[in-house]
């Protein structure tokens, strides 16, 4: 049996500069005698992920990468976020109830978490539309000038058989000496491959040779793959803030009562000030 193990290597770097990291699968270190050197190397370049900085001609790819990863939000806000509220299943417990009180019709009750479901994908949507609109219309409009022109910050794109699968963003904070992992996402086709955690290490990579003090994020997400990624990467969980506001909220009764979030900080500590 053949372990898949993956290997990362990197071109030596002077410290300050920005890098490009390879992924090579192990099995292609080993082949049979009658492979040609050209398969070989076809099967190597197949089976090879890149991550380079980002360039104008990504900015599609990179859009839509974004938006999509941000999509896959809504479903997962409205129903699978539910397990994690508590107050919320116990008060649409008591709606049903209270339903079936009132009205004495099974049916009627029966449609109640139905609706009660779909008031929840509504406002996810709402919600969650609006978050993008914002993202589209600020950095991720014009990657050039938020990440690849300031100091400190930067923006790489993991690209496989010519197309561009990965994206993730470093930002610096001047003020604390930190820098802040954002806007990582991976094409849904290509998952399972390890591309997330290497962007995240070409992050980590970033920060140590420009001497941040630590590395910062924060998320939403509701998938435990997303914060067990972050806890392999070295990452300690700092805190979590109930009913998260994002951009495009109204904060009104209605939509507390089908939406709510919960932001999760986490922090890599890479040297004491």
């Amino acid at each position: 049996m053949v372990c898949e193990t993956k290997i990362v290597a990197d071109e030596h770097s002077i410290p300050g500069t920005k890098k490009d990291s390879i992924i090579v699968s192990a099995s292609q270190m080993w082949t049979s005698s009658s492979s040609s050197p050209n398969s070989l190397e076809e099967n190597l370049k197949k089976d090879t992920v890149f991550i380079r900085e980002y360039e104008l001609t990504d900015h599609e790819d990179v859009r839509r990468i974004f938006y999509d990863g941000i999509m896959e939000r809504i479903p997962n806000t409205a129903f699978r976020g539910l397990k994690q509220q508590t107050k919320m299943q116990i008060l649409y417990t008591c709606i049903t109830i209270m339903c079936f009180v009132v009205t004495k019709s099974v049916a009627l009750t029966c449609c109640t978490p139905v609706l009660l479901m779909g008031a929840r994908y509504y406002f996810s949507r709402k919600v969650i539309h609006s978050f993008l609109d914002c993202a589209l219309h600020t950095d991720m409009s014009d990657i050039e000038q938020y990440y690849m022109k300031p100091a400190g910050s930067c923006f790489w794109v993991a690209v496989l058989e010519g197309k561009v699968v990965g994206i993730v963003a470093a930002q610096g904070n001047e003020e604390d000496n930190t820098v802040e992992l954002r806007r990582m996402s991976v094409d849904s086709r290509y998952r399972g491959k390890g591309i997330a955690k290497t962007l995240g290490r070409k992050v980590l990579e970033f920060a140590m040779l420009n001497n941040y003090s630590a590395i910062v994020l924060g998320t939403t997400a509701v998938k435990l793959a997303a914060h067990k990624l972050y806890e392999s990467l070295g990452f300690k969980h700092m805190g979590v803030t109930e009913e998260y506001t994002l951009p495009g909220m109204s904060h009104s009764f209605v939509e507390r009562m089908f939406f709510q979030l919960r932001y999760h900080r986490y922090r890599l500590q890479l040297r004491e000030e």
